[in-house]
C-alpha cells in the first residue's frame, strides 16, 4: 500500500519493520527555504530498505515513509518533549544538522503553525499506520513485535563522544519488549561486530509509544553504525560490508520472528 506519504509493505508473519528515517524527499515549498546542507538531508538513516530487502522474503511487514526526518522527525514525541532529558536532541521539525549547521536560511525555519501543518500533513498518517497494522497483527496472529530499524554515523560528537558501537539495541531500559526477546536477540552470533543494549540509545518516541507487553506489542529498537555497510565519508553503500552484515540483521530478524511467532 503506497499513500502520498508512506509505503506498507503488507507482510505474512507478526513482525512489523519501521524505518522512519529512511525517506529522502523533501517537498519543494520546504526546499526554498532551506540551506544546502538542508538539502542534502545528509543525517538520513541510508539504504535501510536495500539492506533489509530480505525481510520482505521472510514475510515481515514493512513501512517507509516518503519525505525525509529534515521534514519532519517521525521518531520524535508530537509535543517536542525531549526523550532523553539533558542531552542534546534535535527538535520534531529539525532546524539544524547532526553537525550543528543551520537546515534552513536565515527566517525561514518553521513556525508553530507550519509544524502542525507537517504533523497532520505527515507524521499522524505515518503513526496511524503503525497503529493499525500492529493492532491488525495482533488481531490475526494474537502478537505483534516491532522492529524500529534505524542507522546513524559512526561519530557524532554532539550526541555522543568516540566510535559508536555496531548495533545499538533500545527496549526503553526493559520495559518495551519481553526480556526473552531481547535476550534471544542479544543471544545470536554478532562475529566482529560489537553489541550493546540500552546504552546511548534506549529507544525513541516510537518504541516506547507503541509497546504494551501485557498486551503481547513489543517494540525493539536498533541503530545500527553506518561504518557497518558505508563509505561514511561519500555516504554510498558498500556491497562488501554490506555483505558482512547483513546475515547478522536476518539472524537477528529471524530471533524477532520466532519470537513473534510463538505461543504466549
Amino acid at each position: 500500500m503506497t499513500k502520498s506519504s508512506f509505503t506498507l509493505l503488507q507482510g505474512s508473519i507478526p513482525l512489523l519493520i519501521s524505518m522512519p528515517h529512511n525517506g529522502e524527499g523533501v517537498p519543494l515549498n520546504i526546499q526554498k527555504k532551506m540551506t544546502a546542507i538542508g538539502l542534502s538531508v545528509q543525517d538520513t538513516d541510508w539504504y535501510m530498505d536495500r539492506l533489509y530487502d530480505f525481510a520482505k522474503e521472510m514475510g515481515a511487514y514493512i513501512l517507509m515513509p516518503r519525505y525525509n526526518r529534515y521534514v519532519i522527525d517521525l521518531n520524535r514525541d508530537p509535543t517536542g518533549v525531549n526523550l532523553y532529558p539533558g542531552s542534546d536532541t534535535t527538535e520534531l521539525c529539525p532546524t539544524t544538522s547532526f553537525e550543528s549547521m543551520p537546515l534552513y536560511q536565515s527566517g525561514k525555519a518553521p513556525d508553530e503553525e507550519e509544524i502542525q501543518q507537517r504533523v497532520e500533513l505527515y507524521w499522524q498518517p505515518y503513526h496511524q499506520a503503525i497503529s493499525d497494522t500492529l493492532s491488525e497483527i495482533k488481531q490475526q496472529f494474537g502478537k505483534a513485535v516491532m522492529l524500529e530499524a534505524h542507522s546513524i554515523a559512526s561519530h557524532v560528537p554532539r550526541f555522543f563522544e568516540g566510535k559508536l558501537p555496531d548495533f545499538n539495541f533500545g527496549t526503553n531500559d526493559g520495559v518495551s519488549c519481553a526480556k526473552e526477546l531481547i535476550n534471544n536477540v542479544e543471544a545470536i552470533d554478532f562475529a566482529n561486530f560489537s553489541q550493546v543494549t540500552n546504552g546511548r540509545f534506549k529507544g525513541g518516541y516510537i518504541t516506547r509509544a507503541y509497546a504494551d507487553v501485557d498486551a503481547n506489542v513489543h517494540t525493539l529498537q536498533l541503530e545500527l553504525s553506518q561504518a557497518t555497510y558505508m563509505d561514511e565519508e561519500m555516504l554510498t553503500y558498500d556491497e562488501g560490508k554490506a555483505a558482512t552484515v547483513k546475515p547478522v540483521l536476518a539472524a537477528m530478524v529471524n530471533a524477532m520472528a520466532k519470537f513473534a511467532s510463538a505461543p504466549s
